[in-house]
This record gives C-alpha cells, structure tokens and sequence, in this order.
C-alpha cells in the first residue's frame, strides 16, 4: 500500500471568468471538468489538466466570494506546476512577460531550475523543470501552448507549518512518505524545508514541509488552497487507507464517491486538509473526450436538479 504522487490540488477564486481565461488562455491548461462543488452546488467546481484531465495533471478551483486569503502557516504556501527542460522555462519568461504577469526570474531552488510567479488573485505558483520525470502527460491540440512547452502535472507542493514534530509522524508513520533532504526557504533562509517522498519520487511525488514558526496563521479565501489530493491507484488500496486511517485514530471524512475518483479527507495535526483519491474512474466517465469541459456536468444524484443548480451559476465564458 503505497502513495504514489500528487493526485490534484484545489484552491478557491472570487473572480471565476478570470480564473478560468487565466488557466486556459494564460497557462494553456485544458478546462476538462466544468461541474459544481459536491457539497456547495451553488458555486463551481472547474479542473484545468492535460487534454484528458490524467491523475496528477489537475489543479481545481471552487468559485467562493472570499476575501483574499491571509497567508501564513497551517496552509499550502506554494504550488508547483512542471515543465519539461530550462528551454521550456526560458519560453515560460516570455510568456509570462507577454500576457503581464510579473515573476520572480529563473532560479535555481532545491537543486531544479524553477520559475515563482502568481495568478491575478494571488495564488502562490512556480513553474519547475521536471527533466521528464513522472507519468507522461497528453498534449492539448487545442492550447496556446506548444506541446513541448505545456505543464506536465503537478508538484511538489509546499506547506508551511510552525512545527515539524506534529506533521512528520503523519507523513512518515501514517502515509508512509520518506524524508529525503533538507534546504534552505528560499524567501527566508532561517527556515528549513523538509522534503517527504511518495513512491518512487520525483517532483510529481513530494511535499516540501516548510518549518515557519514566526508566521501568522493563515486564514483560508481567494487565491488560497482548500486541501490537498494524493494519489491511490486501486479501489483496493483506497479501502485499505480508509481502514489505516481509523486504526492509528485520525478522525476522517469517511469514503466519498466523487463519481470521477473516490475520495477520503482527514486533517494533519497542523489543520492542512489531505485528501487521498483514486485514479480513476476518470473525467471520461460521462463526457466524450473530445468535447471535456464545454458544458456543465453533474454527478447523477445532482441531477434531478440540474435545472436550478444551473440556473444560479455565473457565466464563465
């Protein structure tokens, strides 16, 4: 049993047509699921991935009007989005350049060349070469982007807690992650940041723990990130986290069928929400693939009331 990367991350926006032209015409990310938050219809729930929204390819927005968030500890602090070589950053430069988005310069950063830039509402992001690394993504023909250039996935992602001897255990003990190495934060070198391996490693298959006592804490709302998903390839094995879970006495969701992957949500000591999913059973389950994305979807048990949960989202387009 075994964890084996990143499965999705999800993170809130006030301005959701913004959000969505940013993610897709900005970053070339392909919209593949265009639904609803499961326990809040009224707002959306929008997956930006590779061209079939492949496991580890998805950052996903809930559209909440928040206040910005506070930044601080207790939250996921930064999300990484991988590219394939230096030259890709290089062009990542002109791109941000071109569409006005500021950004930090390429800069080596725990040993990989990485881009640090935001969206409009802050969400915290960097672009890091993942020299290939990780399961291969599909190409979007229809992106901006060149294929060679488009974001491969996600990861690692960076968190920010005031100690580490409360997280570690969960990490380590619970999830069976490995501390790997050690570096300085590259915004404030008096902190550490630990990193934790899944599986086989690679970037698409670490949290980074960034050791930061001296911050607030952080209060969740736009441009900030709700939870965490990793990865379990079989319903088999998701059962069997379920059944860890409760055995070592974390207090969790329960199991959750998503429709698109199945889903188990527990808190680290820390407050940052985790989620483990399934890999599939997939985006494709109730779209045809060539055409993920273009309307609004919703699980069966919502849809006897489509009409009214449509009715009050907000266009996007």
């Amino acid at each position: 049993m075994q964890l084996t990367g990143i499965h999705h991350l999800t993170a809130v926006s006030a301005d959701i047509r913004e959000n969505y032209r940013f993610y897709t015409s900005v970053m070339g990310m392909r919209l593949v699921k265009r639904s609803v938050n499961q326990d809040d219809v009224s707002a959306y729930h929008l997956f930006y991935a590779d061209a079939v929204g492949s496991p580890g390819t998805d950052l996903t927005f809930f559209d909440w009007a928040m206040a910005p968030e506070r930044r601080g500890r207790h939250s996921v602090s930064r999300t990484h989005l991988r590219v394939n070589g230096v030259e890709a950053l290089e062009w990542w430069v002109r791109r941000l350049e071109e569409q006005g988005v500021e950004h930090g310069g390429i800069q080596e950063r725990d040993g990989r060349a990485t881009l640090y830039f935001e969206d409009r509402e802050g969400q915290r992001l960097a672009l890091l070469d993942d020299s290939g690394a990780g399961d291969e993504p599909r190409a979007w023909d229809r992106s901006p982007v060149p294929a060679e250039y488009q974001v491969r996935g996600l990861g690692p992602i960076v968190l920010s807690v005031p100690d580490l001897r409360r997280t570690d255990p969960v990490l380590t003990q619970v999830l069976g992650m490995l501390p790997v190495r050690e570096y300085a934060h590259p915004e404030n070198e008096a902190d550490r940041v630990v990193v934790y391996q899944m599986g086989a490693g690679g970037p698409h298959a670490e949290i980074h723990v960034a050791v930061q006592p001296e911050l607030p804490f952080a209060r969740l709302g736009a441009g900030g990130v709700h939870h965490l998903a990793l990865r379990t390839p079989t319903e088999e094995e998701y059962h069997a986290w379920t059944e860890r879970l409760t055995e070592v006495g974390i207090p969790h969701s329960g199991e959750i069928d998503r429709y698109y992957f199945r889903s188990l949500y527990f808190r680290e000591p820390n407050g940052i929400l985790f989620e483990i999913a399934t890999d599939g059973p997939g985006f494709g389950v109730d779209e045809n693939p060539a055409t993920l994305g273009e309307k609004v979807v919703l699980p069966p048990f919502l849809e006897a009331r489509r009409e009214a949960i449509v009715a009050k989202l907000k266009p996007i387009e």
